[in-house]
């Protein structure tokens, strides 16, 4: 008998997922974790009922919200990555050589404890010196830290739960506030299409407290919304374009110098959001 796992995305939208096996199941103090082998898209991290990534495809949002600003800056260092505990853009910003240390910010100890276990692929690089882990609340962390960053990411979750006030201006600020005069910072801003009052905050957060900001796409199957956006917010260099100095990296499958070019074309729909007063 078929084993069906259901996705709902909107009131009037659900998505259904054959899957072959439970994995793991549990109530972490933040959230409900679990991990589900899929038909089609393998193992999967879910949680609070929303897939957060799969084996097959999860190198497209990984590359995207980590090489876009690291090939953008033009001498990144240091990194900070709010949320993001399976580890996916964490080893993605640690491919770049030049990066010395990247801090990571995850409240649940248990996603990347889980991940470590059922999603090695994914969550293969917390063991690299240069990165440091910590595990507590990222608006604090960022409100109360003396260390300076290069870049941002921050690869949160959907906007319930422990996630939902990193969709607020103040944190915005404050992440500005500790970047060095050359820094960009680059957070995920949900589907122009389901959630768009979500990607106009975003979007709106990021151009209020950034002089340079913009908004880049990707196409992501396992958000089976359609295109999904990224806002970038830089202080001095412009995101849109990748340095000419830097080669390509080995083994990408997604990101390229003209992805990169390409992805911040946005088509006429996406461009009247932002318009939008």
């Amino acid at each position: 008998m078929a084993i069906w796992f259901e996705e709902i995305h909107t009131d009037g939208y659900r998505v259904h997922w054959k899957i072959k096996e439970t994995l793991w199941r549990e109530k972490t103090p933040f959230q409900e974790l679990q991990v589900v082998d899929t038909a089609e898209f393998g193992k999967a991290l879910v949680l609070d009922g929303a897939v957060q990534t799969t084996e097959r495809d999860e190198f497209i949002y990984h590359e995207m919200i980590s090489h876009v600003a690291l090939y953008a800056h033009p001498n990144p260092r240091r990194v900070l990555i709010i949320g993001g505990g399976d580890g996916g853009t964490l080893r993605e910003v640690l491919r770049h050589r030049e990066i010395q240390r990247v801090d990571m910010v995850e409240i649940d100890r248990r996603v990347v404890e889980v991940c470590q276990e059922f999603l090695p692929t994914i969550a293969s690089a917390f063991n690299d010196p240069r990165a440091h882990l910590f595990f507590e609340d990222g608006i604090a962390f960022v409100k109360e830290a003396k260390e300076r960053y290069d870049v941002i990411l921050v690869d949160s979750s959907d906007p319930t739960g422990p996630a939902v006030e990193l969709y607020g201006t103040e944190f915005y600020q404050n992440c500005r506030n500790i970047l060095d005069d050359r820094g960009m910072m680059v957070a995920h801003a949900e589907s122009p299409t389901f959630f768009r009052p979500y990607f106009k905050k975003v979007w709106g957060n990021m151009k209020t407290v950034f002089p340079i900001s913009s908004i880049y796409l990707a196409v992501v199957p396992t958000y089976v919304s359609g295109f999904w956006a990224f806002a970038i917010g830089s202080k001095t260099v412009a995101p849109c374009t990748s340095r000419g100095d830097k080669p390509q990296l080995d083994g990408l499958k997604y990101y390229t110098e003209e992805v990169h070019r390409a992805a911040f074309i946005l088509p006429p729909f996406v461009q009247s959001i932002l318009d939008e007063e």
